[in-house]
């Protein structure tokens, strides 16, 4: 993941999560969030998804949360997709948040730090598990 310029505020984020309740990313301050933009029609997002339910098993929920949003997708196709997954998805139905957000394709993942600052960034399929993004997310969580 590559760190991103002049680290910007975090654009808002406020969608429902797949039970219908809102989920704001402001709710989340103090600890890091791994934002994941994906579909379940896009074959790098399928092949990255359960890596980021790996990942949020190695931190405490306290450390970091991870939002997978869904991009354009109703619920039963995302649910029959991800069954019990550890991670919290969102979806964004009408692909307004991704437009608020610096999404260049799918998949696309940002990392907002504990300030509420886009920290990091990662473009295309991603092992999030893998011990170099590991090492640079508990870097962040000591700043």
């Amino acid at each position: 993941m590559t760190a991103v310029a002049g680290a910007p505020a975090a654009p808002p984020l406020a969608l429902p999560d797949i039970d219908g309740k809102v989920v704001d990313l402001a709710s989340y301050r103090g600890r890091l969030v791994l934002v994941n933009f994906w579909a379940t029609w896009c074959p790098p997002c399928r092949r990255e998804f359960p890596s980021l339910s790996r990942l949020q098993k190695l931190f405490k929920p306290s450390e970091l949360a991870v939002l997978a949003v869904n991009v354009g997708e109703d619920a039963e196709t995302i649910f029959s997709f991800a069954g019990a997954s550890e991670v919290t998805i969102l979806l964004d139905r009408d692909s307004a948040a991704m437009r608020r957000w610096p999404v260049k394709g799918l998949p696309s993942t940002f990392v907002v730090d504990k300030r509420g600052k886009l920290a990091l960034r990662a473009v295309g399929g991603r092992e999030f598990d893998d011990a170099a993004i590991v090492a640079q997310l508990r870097g962040l969580l000591r700043v």
